[in-house]
C-alpha cells in the first residue's frame, strides 16, 4: 500500500476513535436548580382552632321550681335588665329554714363577688390609662426619630389589648351586679312566701347586653337550683382557641403574631397570642395515638366590622409565628441533605456540582435559613439525584 493510503487509513481510524470517545464520555447530570435569595423567613406552628365569644354568661335558675316557657331564640338581642325567663319557686322549699340559710349565704357570696369585680374593673381602668400614656410617649418619640415603628406598633397593640380586657372586666362587673340583685330578690321573695304572702314569682333578667347564644331550657318544666337556662354574650367580643401539641406549646409565648384563615376566599385575619393555658389534656388522634394537647387563646387584632361574618364556634386555621427574620439567605428545603452530623448543599460552580457544608438558623415547610456557608447570589441543586457527587458535571433543566 502506498504511503498516501496509509495516511488515509490512519486519519479514518483517528476519526472513529474520536467519535467513540465523544460518544462514551460522561454526560452532565440533568438537575433542577434554584437560586439562594435574600428574603423574609417565618417559622410557624399550624393547627386548627375555633372561635368563641370571650364574654359569655350562663343564666341559671336561682332556686328550684317551675320555669315558664322561654320565648327567646338563638340570635335574639337583649339589653341589660331584659326579662329572659320567669321562675315560680317551689313554696315548700322556700319555707324550709335550711334553704333560707343557703339563700343568705348566696347573698353574701354575691356581695363578695361584686366587690372583687369592682376592684378588678378599677385595676383594668388604671392599666388602660397607663397603656394609653405609653402609646402617646411612643408616638412622640417615633415622630422625633428616637423610637422605631415596631415599638409604636407594640404600644398601640397593648392599648387594644387593655381595651378588650376592660370590656371583659365591665362584663364581669355587670354580671356580679346582676347576681347580687338576683340573690337579694330571691331571698326577699322567699321570706314573703314563708310569711304566706302568696305564690312567689321570680323574673330572671339578663345581666348584660348582647345576644342569646344558646337556649338550654326552652320548654316549661321543673328545674333545680343552679340549672342553666340560656347563654348570653356579645358576638363582637370574639377570641380563638387553637389546639396545639404540648411540645409545640413550649415555643409559644404571649404576644406572638397569629394568622387566622377562615376560608379560601377571604384574607387571613391577624391576631396575637394572649395566653397559653397551663394545663394539658390527653386526646386520641385520628390514627389512634395518644397526644397531649394544650389550648392557646388568641385575641383578634382586626376590628369587629372586619370579622363580622364570624360567629361563635366557627372553625379557623391558625398559623402561630414563633420565629421571624427579615433579609436572610434562603434556599428551598429540598436543597438540603444530611452530611454526617451537619447539613450540606450542592452548589453549581461553572457547570460542576460542589458539595458545601452549611449551618442552619431554622427551617420551615418551604425554605431554610442559612446562617453560614452560602451567599445569596449562588445557585444550588434542588432535590439532588443519587448521580450527583462532588465534582460531577451538571446541567440545569429549568434554565
Amino acid at each position: 500500500m502506498k504511503r498516501r493510503g496509509w495516511i488515509v487509513v490512519a486519519a479514518a481510524a483517528c476519526a472513529v476513535a474520536g467519535l467513540a470517545v465523544w460518544a462514551f464520555r460522561p454526560q452532565p447530570v440533568s438537575v433542577e436548580t434554584a437560586a439562594a435569595v435574600l428574603g423574609d423567613f417565618e417559622q410557624t406552628i399550624d393547627e386548627e382552632g375555633k372561635t368563641r365569644v370571650r364574654d359569655r354568661y350562663v343564666v341559671g335558675a336561682p332556686a328550684a321550681g317551675q320555669i315558664d316557657r322561654i320565648t327567646l331564640r338563638v340570635g335574639d338581642a337583649v339589653t341589660a335588665g331584659t326579662v329572659v325567663a320567669v321562675l315560680r319557686p317551689s313554696v315548700p322549699a322556700l319555707r324550709d329554714a335550711r334553704t333560707a340559710g343557703e339563700l343568705r349565704e348566696r347573698l353574701g357570696a354575691a356581695e363578695a363577688a361584686k366587690l372583687r369585680a369592682d376592684a378588678a374593673l378599677a385595676r383594668q381602668r388604671a392599666a388602660l390609662e397607663l397603656a394609653r400614656s405609653e402609646a402617646e410617649r411612643a408616638a412622640k418619640l417615633a415622630a422625633q426619630g428616637f423610637s422605631s415603628k415596631a415599638a409604636l406598633d407594640d404600644a398601640r397593640l397593648k392599648v387594644e389589648q387593655q381595651t378588650q380586657a376592660l370590656r371583659a372586666a365591665e362584663f364581669e362587673q355587670h354580671a356580679a351586679e346582676h347576681e347580687l340583685a338576683l340573690a337579694r330578690r330571691t331571698l326577699a321573695q322567699g321570706d314573703e312566701a314563708a310569711r304566706g304572702g302568696g305564690t312567689a314569682r321570680i323574673e330572671i333578667r339578663s345581666p348584660v347586653p348582647g345576644q342569646v347564644l344558646r337556649v338550654v331550657q326552652e320548654s316549661a318544666g321543673p328545674v333545680t337550683t343552679g340549672a342553666p337556662l340560656l347563654e348570653i354574650g356579645d358576638p363582637a367580643s370574639l377570641e380563638a382557641i387553637v389546639d396545639v401539641l404540648s411540645q409545640d406549646a413550649l415555643r409559644i409565648a404571649p404576644g406572638m403574631p397569629v394568622r387566622l384563615a377562615t376560608s379560601s376566599g377571604l384574607p387571613p385575619l391577624q391576631g396575637t397570642v394572649r395566653r397559653v393555658e397551663p394545663s394539658a389534656r390527653t386526646k386520641i388522634s385520628t390514627l389512634g395515638v395518644e397526644e397531649q394537647r394544650v389550648y392557646v387563646v388568641v385575641d383578634f387584632v382586626a376590628p369587629p366590622q372586619v370579622r363580622s361574618a364570624l360567629g361563635d364556634g366557627y372553625r379557623v386555621d391558625a398559623s402561630i409565628v414563633v420565629l421571624a427574620r427579615g433579609s436572610v439567605p434562603l434556599v428551598p428545603i429540598g436543597a438540603l441533605f444530611r452530611d454526617g452530623a451537619g447539613w450540606a448543599v450542592f452548589v453549581v460552580d461553572g457547570g460542576v456540582a460542589r458539595k458545601r457544608g452549611v449551618e442552619l438558623g431554622a427551617r420551615n415547610q418551604r425554605s431554610a435559613w442559612i446562617t453560614k456557608g452560602l451567599r445569596a447570589d449562588e445557585t444550588v441543586i434542588a432535590y439532588p439525584p443519587d448521580a450527583v457527587r462532588d465534582g460531577v458535571a451538571v446541567r440545569s433543566r429549568n434554565g
